[in-house]
C-alpha cells in the first residue's frame, strides 16, 4: 500500500469543517532473537503440539541482554514517522502502552520522545495491558477531534520475556516482545475511526497479575524467592471474560456507527490466543477469511500485538482503500476496548 503525502496536506485539512482522526502510516519493530516451541520443550513440560493446539503458537521473539522496551518502540515509531512523511517535530502527542517500561521514571515515552526528536509532543506512558493500543488510539482520535492535537504518535510496546517465569508451562508459551506504531491524524470525514469504546472490570484483577515491585509488597528478597513479579494467569476463566467483552463491545461500536459484522472487511482482534480469537470471530458471524491472525509468529505481544498485525496487513496488502476495519482487544485489569475504523 502506498502512504499518503502528508495525509491531505495542511491547507485541505484546515478547510475541511468536520474531521475524524485516522491511522496514517504504521511501524512495527522486533529482537533478533526468536524463542520457538522445540525451544520450550527443552526447558520445561511441554511439546509443540500442546502448545499450538491450546494457543495457535509456533514461535515468539525474546529480547537479548541489553536490549529494552523503548529500543524497539523508537525503531516501530520512526518507521511509522517516515512512512506519514512527517517531521518529528511535528507529532503534538505520543502516547506509549506498555506494561514493561525501561524504568520507574522518568515515562518510556519521555524517553521515546527525546530519541525521536518529537520535543514538541505530550509525552506519557498508558498502563491498560494487552488493551493498550486500543486504549491509546482512543485517546487520540479525541484529542485530534477536539483540534488539540494535530498528529498523535501511539506505540505499543513490550518485553514481555523478563517478567515470564519459564517454569510456568501456563504463560511461558504465551508471551513474546515487540512493539508496532501508528501515526493519527485528521482524514476526510467518511474516513478514519467512527467508533471507538474502551471499558475495565477491576473485579478480574486477579486473573492475570503480577504482584511484585510495587509499593504494596515493594521488591525484597521475599518477593523475588516468591516469584511475584513473574505474571500469573487463569487461563480458563481469563477465556470466558476475554470472549463475552470482546464480542459485546465489537458489536457496541458496530451499532454506534449503524453498521453490522457483515460489513467489516477486515477483523484484527488482540493476539491473546488463536481459541479467543476464532471464538470471537464465531459470535459476530465474521468468516475466518475475513480474519487476521499473526499469533503463530510473534505469541501474545500484549499492547503490541494490534499495530504490529496492521503493520502487516498494510504490508501484505491485507488492507485497501476505504476497508472497514474492526479492531478489538482484552488484557489484564481487566481492560477491554474495540475500535471501529474507515481505512
Amino acid at each position: 500500500m502506498r502512504w499518503p503525502t502528508k495525509n491531505l496536506g495542511k491547507e485541505r485539512a484546515r478547510k475541511m469543517a468536520n474531521i475524524n482522526a485516522g491511522v496514517l502510516s504504521t511501524g512495527r519493530a522486533f529482537p533478533e532473537g526468536v524463542l520457538t516451541n522445540a525451544d520450550l520443550e527443552m526447558m520445561v513440560d511441554t511439546s509443540d503440539d500442546w502448545i499450538t493446539t491450546r494457543t495457535g503458537i509456533k514461535q515468539r521473539h525474546k529480547a537479548g541482554e541489553g536490549e529494552y522496551t523503548s529500543l524497539f518502540a523508537v525503531r516501530a515509531a520512526r518507521q511509522a514517522i517516515e512512512r506519514a512523511r512527517i517531521d518529528p517535530s511535528e507529532v503534538d502527542l505520543l502516547i506509549c502502552a506498555t506494561v514493561t517500561p525501561d524504568q520507574l521514571l522518568p515515562a518510556t515515552a519521555c524517553l521515546i520522545q527525546a530519541e525521536l526528536g518529537a520535543h514538541r509532543a505530550a509525552a506519557f506512558d498508558l498502563v491498560a495491558a494487552c488493551s493498550g493500543f486500543i486504549y491509546g488510539v482512543t485517546l487520540a482520535n479525541q484529542m485530534i477531534r477536539a483540534k488539540q492535537a494535530r498528529y498523535a504518535l501511539v506505540i505499543g510496546a513490550e518485553i514481555l520475556t523478563r517478567y515470564v517465569d519459564y517454569t510456568d508451562r501456563t504463560t511461558c508459551v504465551i508471551f513474546g516482545d515487540g512493539a508496532g506504531a501508528a501515526i493519527l491524524g485528521p482524514v476526510e470525514s467518511e474516513r478514519g475511526i467512527l467508533a471507538a469504546r474502551i471499558r475495565s472490570d477491576g473485579r478480574f484483577a486477579e486473573q492475570l497479575h503480577a504482584t511484585g515491585g510495587g509499593t504494596r509488597l515493594g521488591t525484597t528478597a521475599q518477593t523475588l524467592n516468591s516469584g511475584l513479579h513473574f505474571y500469573k494467569m487463569r487461563g480458563n476463566e481469563l477465556f470466558k471474560v476475554a470472549v463475552r467483552s470482546m464480542t459485546d463491545i465489537s458489536l457496541e461500536v458496530l451499532k454506534e456507527a449503524n453498521l453490522t459484522p457483515d460489513d467489516i472487511h477486515l477483523f484484527v482482534p488482540h493476539q491473546a490466543n488463536q481459541r479467543i480469537t476464532e471464538a470471537v470471530a464465531d459470535k459476530l458471524g465474521v468468516d475466518s477469511s475475513r480474519v487476521f491472525s499473526n499469533i503463530a509468529m510473534h505469541g501474545n505481544t500484549s499492547s503490541a500485538s494490534i499495530p504490529i498485525a496492521l503493520d502487516e496487513c498494510v504490508e501484505t496488502e491485507r488492507l485497501h482503500d476505504r476497508d472497514l476495519v474492526l479492531m478489538t482487544s482484552f488484557g489484564g485489569g481487566a481492560t477491554w476496548g474495540a475500535v471501529l475504523m474507515r481505512w
